[in-house]
């Protein structure tokens, strides 16, 4: 029999705040964390907004010296995973070492850091290149970072799957603990691609809101007005633990994680495939996964981009999974936190599990002028009281790559 496994602490990072308290309570109160970009000039840019971490000082997690060793995902990811391990208690020794591991990805890695070296290349050739550049940008080595700082060596691995990366490695993650190859994984995503050319390369693309008047307004799924997402930064990062271990130790636990499914669209490199059938697949995957039937869960927080076709291939897809009459409460925080790409899957798995938590269905803000083909109960502009007991979170990626997480409320 798998080993059941459990949440015993969270860490969040994104537009609406630096500690899963903080981004919570302004989920809560349906509060945008969009604006102008301030991190570089966008004045030629058809895209000028975005969903920044605001005042995010890395000295608080890292020495000065290793700062500019690492690029900003990987400052995000530290900061995240030190919110998780300090909240679930959990303490590795030489004794548990090996049992514990770590599996964080991020979609592109440290775009600032090679946008920074190329521009030195260009201005002074190539020894003015620091010998740091590639440990500071591959995508590992967030993983390899959390690793190193706690001693952590069990399982070390790293997701780049897009907008899936840490759905994935949260449900690789909880696969890794089932199969008893760790008893302990710290996992998650982290991202950090508001920069020129990520920002500039998306907008190329013409998948970026350019709702530059009204930052705040921008991202808004299933609404008819809707042009785009809106790019945004963080990180989410969950520990997982076998729940003997975390029985054991007396952890607080916050959610078991039940279910966990993958699918391919095998469709487009960009545009999910017809009638959502990838979105359908994943989902139906990890309900059986989970042991369940649809009329098991009670709520889904989307994936809910704000594109024109996703959000309704996303619609189509929870249609066919839960009954085209479905009442189904479904939401999409991307309207409050942005696209954080990578990191989105880990942000959404802890705000599942807080809402889960609190019995609380967050918002979809912006949703002013619904889409007639987006026909489903959003839970429009403000959070609402629910008895929810199952849960399940949306990822979808570029290269039609899907992953779905299925939670449970913690009432043992």
């Amino acid at each position: 029999m798998a080993r059941r496994v459990v949440v015993t602490g969270m860490g969040l990072i994104c537009a609406l705040g630096q500690t899963s308290t903080e981004v919570w309570q302004n989920i809560v109160a349906g509060k945008s964390g969009v604006s102008k970009i301030t991190r570089f000039d966008t004045t030629q840019f058809a895209c000028q907004i975005a969903a920044e971490v605001k005042d995010f000082d890395p000295l608080k997690f890292i020495e000065k010296k290793e700062v500019k060793k690492m690029g900003r995902f990987i400052h995000f990811a530290l900061a995240a995973a030190d919110e998780a391990i300090n909240m679930s208690g959990l303490k590795i020794t030489p004794e548990n070492a090996t049992r514990v591991g770590v599996h964080i990805g991020s979609g592109v890695g440290g775009f600032d850091v090679i946008e920074r070296e190329h521009a030195e290349l260009l201005k002074g050739g190539p020894r003015k290149i620091s010998p740091f550049f590639i440990p500071a940008a591959i995508v590992n080595l967030a993983a390899g970072h959390v690793s190193i700082r706690y001693g952590a060596k069990g399982p070390n691995e790293a997701t780049a799957t897009a907008c899936t990366t840490s759905a994935h490695a949260i449900g690789d993650a909880y696969k890794i603990i089932q199969r008893c190859d760790a008893d302990v994984m710290i996992a998650g995503g982290s991202e950090a691609a508001i920069t020129p050319m990520g920002v500039g390369g998306f907008a190329a693309m013409r998948a970026l809101s350019t709702r530059n008047d009204s930052p705040e307004t921008a991202s808004r799924p299933w609404d008819r007005e809707r042009d785009g997402f809106v790019i945004g930064e963080g990180a989410g990062i969950v520990v997982l633990e076998d729940l003997g271990s975390a029985q054991k130790r007396g952890a607080n636990i916050l959610a078991e994680i039940i279910g966990y499914g993958m699918s391919a669209d095998a469709y487009h490199i960009t545009q999910p495939a017809e009638e959502g059938e990838g979105g359908w697949r994943v989902m139906t995957t990890a309900i059986h996964d989970a042991k369940l039937n649809p009329s098991d869960i009670d709520y889904v927080n989307a994936h809910g981009t704000s594109t024109p076709i996703g959000d309704v291939l996303e619609t189509m897809a929870i249609k066919r999974t839960f009954g085209a009459d479905t009442k189904i409460p479904v939401s999409s925080t991307k309207s409050m936190t942005g696209h954080l790409l990578g990191g989105a899957g880990g942000l959404e798995a802890g705000i599942t599990i807080l809402a889960l938590r609190d019995q609380v269905l967050p918002p979809t803000i912006n949703l002013a002028n619904p889409d007639p083909a987006c026909d489903l109960d959003y839970v429009p502009n403000v959070a609402r009281k629910a008895p929810l007991d199952v849960a399940l979170s949306n990822s979808f990626g570029f290269g039609g790559t899907n992953g779905s997480l299925i939670f449970r409320r913690w009432t043992e």
